[in-house]
């Protein structure tokens, strides 16, 4: 299943997300750090189309771990991005750089990932992207 998470972020990576669908299953729970739980690949899709406004980001020193049976995984990685437009209720943005580490759990059934967890320290970002 290591296959499907690597498909997964090098497709974010190369800011497809059409790609990024494509690993997921139809009634995918999106686990967002902040926020609500979205569920199905529309509200994905949608969260994709509002960060892709809002930040630029490619990720690197990625290590994907799977759990045995194929079931579960994760991921730790670097989120290297541009703050690009305001997002709600956060600092303004002016094209600030941060870098930032992250993780991704997941769940996968038949090929497809049905859940993705994502966690990071917001307070760090606020303050990268504050500038102090």
């Amino acid at each position: 299943m290591t296959q499907t998470i690597q498909a997964y972020f090098d497709a974010f990576n190369a800011g497809d997300v059409a790609g990024m669908l494509a690993c997921l299953s139809d009634d995918v729970a999106h686990h967002v750090n902040e926020g609500q739980i979205r569920v199905g690949k529309e509200k994905f899709a949608e969260f994709c189309a509002h960060m892709n406004r809002c930040y630029r980001e490619t990720l690197t020193d990625m290590v994907i771990f799977e759990a045995q049976g194929g079931t579960r995984a994760a991921a730790e990685y670097i989120v290297n991005g541009t703050y690009l437009e305001t997002d709600a209720g956060l600092p303004a943005a002016s094209g600030q750089s941060y870098r930032l580490p992250a993780g991704s759990f997941f769940d996968l059934k038949d090929g497809k990932i049905t859940r993705v967890t994502t966690y990071y320290n917001l307070a760090d970002w606020v303050k990268q992207v504050s500038n102090g």
